[in-house]
């Protein structure tokens, strides 16, 4: 059966392909007897317009492109299940990519956005959450942005002024470890974390400062980075019950690693929260499901991403936006926190 196009359309509406096309865009006014009829020959034959002509025709892909570090990492899909919802309405969809934690990788899908011309960019993680990120990472990332419309998602590049949009972690920790200090623990350990990337030393710099507000000793020792892993949290749990002295309550830089301290905990007799309070950071969907459930700060991962991609969209239609959009966490209080005994 041959495939009904516009210009099938408009000659048997005895009409101009630019008047079809005005229907079809909604781009004119259309005088109402033709447009009925016009609409009548779309839905007779069940028309639907081309992608590739109607994004050359508009100059658009109506594709947003999207870089994430680590998709098994439920925090991420939160992000992107907001920032989809978003995007739909507005017709756009998603070109996603996962680079797994690899620069190398992040670079290729920039380049084949760029083949694909994608209306705007959506980057979460990877070198945007370095401390210090090598100087041709950051130029690509720029010279991107200086072509595609981009967004940078709970993260940022030095000596940049890349568009951003965050939730605030630093108010985040200091939720968590005040939380805390009104139950009444002035010894609190911090565990988790990357030491080279921002998003922990941000936390540990809340965690630092807010001990020190409430007048409180740090104890280096129990500072325990690693990584941001279920067995992450539960090695350094263990290595921290195995010290003379313990800590009374726990700072968790992710939820990931709180549940595999309470594991830890868990397999040498403790009880949480009786034995030690654990509080995490994200407030993943496992959070509320783990037992006990997870006393944690919520990122608003969801409205994260509704934002950013309402940031983009108003880049996309060259509309004057912040550089640097700020969400407020929350924090949800659960069963793994209780009140020194």
């Amino acid at each position: 059966m041959k495939q009904v196009t516009i210009y099938d359309i408009a000659k048997e509406a005895k009409v101009s392909v630019a008047t079809v096309s005005r229907v079809l865009n909604d781009t004119a006014p259309v005088k109402g007897s033709t447009r009925a009829l016009i609409e009548d020959i779309i839905r007779k034959y069940n028309f639907q317009p081309n992608a590739m002509a109607r994004s050359l025709l508009k100059k658009e892909t109506g594709i947003i492109g999207v870089i994430v570090p680590d998709l098994t990492n439920p925090f991420f899909p939160e992000v992107l299940a907001g920032a989809e919802h978003e995007a739909q309405q507005s017709g756009y969809t998603f070109l996603l990519s996962n680079t797994v934690g690899d620069y190398g990788k992040e670079s290729e899908y920039l380049s084949i956005m760029r083949e694909k011309r994608v209306d705007g960019t959506i980057f979460l993680g990877g070198r945007i959450n370095l401390k210090s990120c090598e100087e041709h990472l950051v130029q690509e990332l720029v010279q991107y942005a200086g072509v595609i419309p981009t967004v940078l998602v709970n993260g940022r590049l030095r000596n940049t002024d890349l568009v951003r949009v965050a939730t605030d972690e630093s108010a985040g920790a200091a939720l968590a470890v005040q939380h805390l200090i009104q139950l009444g623990h002035n010894e609190i350990g911090f565990i988790g974390g990357e030491s080279h990337m921002t998003t922990t030393s941000i936390k540990l710099r809340a965690f630092r400062k807010a001990m020190k507000e409430a007048g409180l000793d740090i104890r280096n020792e129990w500072i325990l980075p690693d990584s941001f892993s279920i067995d992450s949290g539960k090695r350094q749990m263990l290595k921290l019950l195995e010290m003379k002295d313990r800590p009374t309550a726990v700072f968790c830089v992710n939820d990931y690693t709180a549940i595999g301290a309470i594991k830890a905990a868990a397999e040498v007799g403790m009880t949480i929260p009786d034995d030690m309070s654990i509080v995490g950071f994200d407030d993943i969907p496992l959070a509320r499901h783990f037992i006990p459930e997870l006393t944690t700060v919520s990122q608003q991962a969801s409205d994260l991403g509704r934002t950013a991609v309402q940031v983009l969209k108003a880049m996309m239609n060259a509309q004057k936006v912040k550089k640097h959009t700020l969400l407020e966490p929350q924090l949800i209080v659960r069963q793994s926190s209780s009140r020194k005994g």
